[in-house]
């Protein structure tokens, strides 16, 4: 199996019963295939009725991969080339604010060059450890952790905050002003994990933030919809959801995980089911945060130019949900139950170079 991948853009005019804009597909999506069918019903017998129905579903696919093949080359055409021209640092220096014993997000297997991790002081041993690329600043918990901070900002291209954070008081205040030197300074900033716990509690942290991106689950998206917006949510209509929820944020990137990945800048909806695994173990938002942070890079460095128009935002989130579930697969085929999220990581090299180098 592939990936199925449906591209849902938001439409003026009309309402549905969730009270969000009507949304259509392609001319040969789903409402497609149904009104073939109606017509078809009316206007013929079984046979005819079976070759009509025969060339909807043939149109209906046909489109569907031309949207995974769009796709998968906007990926590609952000990613940038390996030369021995370029200085280390040119393609991507990352920021993660958080950190944990178990190690930051693999930033630097997605393709970054550099990757510090702002922690707090009693994690930052054994992170070193984990990884001799990591450049590790045990400053989170300090008093004066927003201004040291900001001495490294104006060098990193991107910010991941959330995973390891933990809940402490200091430190998510510490975060607070993170935040707010980073939008500052226009960094485009993944937000995960007790990230999205902090964003719960203050939502005007991120609204309007063109260049945030949030990744929550089904837990951590119920809880931003539950402070962000006072109506009930519509439980069967998930693609509205994550719509919604974007608007009410100011068409700030929202990618929903979940047995399929749903990926929304208020104006589009992007679904991604690339094959991954039943293995629901621990830490593989790590990675989707890690290499979503090398991809906003890479995505907002190349432009719409090269993304055909596209939100490069949505194309960097859609390209780290792809290549995350990739990873999952290939280390799921040699371990099976087993699988845990260090043996996915093992896995981004040739994940990436089967989903994105040509």
């Amino acid at each position: 199996m592939g990936i199925r991948c449906v591209a849902i853009r938001a439409c003026g005019g009309g309402k549905i019963d969730t009270g969000v804009p009507r949304m259509a597909v392609c001319p040969y999506g789903a409402a497609a295939v149904v009104m073939a069918l109606l017509s078809a019903a009316i206007a013929f017998h079984c046979s005819p009725l079976l070759a009509v129905l025969q060339r909807a579903l043939s149109l209906h696919t046909a489109h569907a991969t031309k949207d995974m093949d769009n796709l998968f080359q906007l990926v590609r055409n952000i990613v940038p080339a390996l030369t021995s021209k370029k200085h280390k640092g040119q393609d991507g220096r990352i920021g993660i604010v958080g950190g944990c014993q178990e190690g930051p997000p693999p930033a630097c297997l997605s393709g970054a060059d550099l990757t510090h991790v702002f922690c707090a002081r009693e994690a930052a041993p054994v992170i070193k450890s984990y990884s001799p690329e990591l450049i590790v600043h045990p400053v989170l918990d300090s008093s004066d952790a927003v201004e040291e901070v900001e001495k490294w900002l104006p060098r990193l291209h991107a910010l991941v905050v959330g995973p390891g954070l933990g809940r402490d008081d200091l430190l998510l205040n510490n975060v607070r002003g993170i935040l707010e030197s980073t939008k500052a300074r226009d960094i485009p900033v993944v937000i995960d994990a007790d990230g999205l716990w902090l964003i719960a509690q203050r939502p005007a942290l991120v609204h309007g933030y063109q260049k945030a991106v949030l990744t929550p689950n089904h837990v951590e998206f119920s809880r931003l919809w539950d402070a962000v917006l006072s109506s009930p949510m519509d439980t069967s209509n998930h693609s509205g959801s994550v719509l919604k929820l974007s608007q009410a944020l100011g068409n700030i990137t929202i990618v929903q995980k979940g047995e399929q990945d749903l990926i929304s800048n208020g104006q589009q909806v992007l679904v991604c089911n690339q094959e991954g695994s039943s293995r629901r173990c621990g830490g593989q938002g790590d990675l989707l945060s890690g290499s979503l942070g090398v991809m906003a890079h890479w995505a907002l460095r190349a432009g719409p130019e090269k993304t055909n128009g596209s939100s490069p935002l949505l194309v960097a989130a859609w390209g780290a949900c792809t290549l995350t579930r990739e990873c999952n697969h290939l280390a799921f085929q040699k371990y099976g139950r087993s699988t845990t999220t260090t043996d996915m990581i093992a896995e981004v090299g040739a994940a990436f170079s089967k989903l994105f180098t040509t």
